[in-house]
């Protein structure tokens, strides 16, 4: 997410990249990230928790302090963006990850709101990022490194590497904490082999479905909204609004995972999804039309509505996956006479998994969602024909949820 507000100010440190380029270095991310999230959430498994966690996070500094330089040199060419959003992802991918790993240290009754709140916290990231970097790309706080200014209309100046530099020493620190205080559980540890024949089951590519639309509707307004926002209302500094929608959604996360373990996620997910369908609806009215009418103050609170949705069915989406895989597996394991213990073990090792892939499937939304916006920008001059084909998909996401999950009592927990 880190893009979602450098992409913004690249054409005010000089830089002439198109729209729909910048709506793609906004993207690119969200692609490595999902493809990398299936072998980071098989990682855990394979090598524990705490070695990987420290590994992926310590990797992170890479682009990290690359995009800080890349920003200051305008001969910067758009390829070298490209090959830094990418690295950009493995963020995304280290999410993946902490999903699985979490999974083992809480049984099932409690895994809805495990997994709530430490996606809330992870997606929290986002809207921290959002918040943080308007204000130190505002200082001068790294001119003994080689970060330098460029000065704005109004006579400020722009430190615009400060947006990638700022996250380094927390990195570093979050690195050393990973490896020195977490916990190694001996449950986590499977082969590769016994966790691949999840991806046999309907289930997993049903539910990846579903969580495309949440999360990676999350993901995706997060990654895009701050360009969308900037080329219907150009008057607007979005960069001091933009925070609020992802945070918003992180703390509806964590809500999503504990109201399912209440109410059921099937329920949860199935009123979201009408919710989700009925404010893209609305979004269409908050529109200017030529340049001309729209309210922002109608397109923020509707896309704040978005978020809110999208957050909670990400969670409610996840209480799913648990509940459905660890009963999966057990009923499996307990057909071919195996024991408590075994079938406890198999159900952990395929939730853990189920989870890692669903979440590559779900981050795709994030690549998706600002694409479409870029394209359908560069092709007809309005977002409106992307906003169709995400209401089209919220509508069949009822239809399925309904269709496969709603309709029988026995899985609305």
């Amino acid at each position: 997410m880190l893009f979602s507000a450098v992409a913004v100010n690249l054409p005010k440190v000089g830089f002439n990249f198109t729209t729909d380029q910048l709506f793609m270095l906004t993207a690119l991310p969200s692609v490595s990230g999902a493809l990398l999230r299936v072998p980071y959430s098989f990682m855990v498994p394979l090598f524990g928790g705490r070695r990987w966690t420290a590994f992926s996070t310590g990797i992170l500094i890479v682009p990290c302090v690359w995009l800080g330089f890349a920003v200051q040199d305008t001969s910067t060419p758009f390829s070298t963006f490209i090959i830094i959003s990418l690295l950009c992802g493995f963020a995304g991918a280290n999410f993946a990850s902490s999903m699985a790993n979490i999974s083992f240290f809480f049984p099932k009754q409690k895994q809805g709101g495990a997994l709530g709140l430490n996606g809330g916290l992870g997606n929290m990231g986002v809207s921290v990022m959002q918040l943080v970097a308007p204000l130190v790309v505002s200082l001068s706080i790294f001119a003994a490194f080689g970060s330098h200014g460029v000065e704005q209309p109004d006579g400020s100046q722009l430190y615009l590497a400060n947006a990638a530099w700022i996250w380094v020493p927390f990195l570093a620190i979050f690195t050393l904490a990973a490896w020195f205080g977490m916990n190694e559980l001996a449950t986590s540890k499977a082969s590769l082999k016994e966790q691949l024949p999840v991806l046999k089951r309907g289930h997993l590519w049903i539910m990846s479905l579903l969580y495309l639309a949440t999360f990676g509707s999350f993901i995706g307004f997060s990654a895009g909204f701050a360009m969308l926002s900037k080329t219907q209302f150009p008057d607007v500094q979005i960069l001091h609004y933009a925070f609020f929608g992802p945070f918003i959604g992180a703390l509806a996360r964590s809500a999503g995972g504990a109201i399912s373990d209440r109410l059921g996620g099937t329920r949860v997910t199935l009123i979201n999804f009408v919710l989700m369908a009925i404010f893209s609806g609305l979004l269409f009215m908050t529109l200017p039309t030529g340049g001309v009418g729209g309210s922002f103050i109608a397109f923020y609170g509707v896309f704040l509505a978005l978020f809110l949705t999208a957050g909670l069915g990400s969670g409610s989406t996840f209480q799913m996956i648990s509940v459905i895989f660890r009963k999966l597996t057990m009923d499996r394991v307990k057909a071919e006479g195996g024991s408590d213990e075994r079938a406890m073990r198999e159900a952990a090792t395929d939730t853990a998994a189920a989870l890692g892939f669903i979440s590559a499937i779900g981050a795709i939304g994030g690549f998706f969602i600002p694409k479409a916006f870029g394209s359908s920008l560069a092709l007809t001059g309005s977002p409106v024909g992307a906003m169709k084909v995400f209401l089209i998909f919220y509508i069949a996401c009822v239809v399925i949820t309904w269709a496969v999950y709603g309709r029988h009592s026995k899985n609305k927990k």
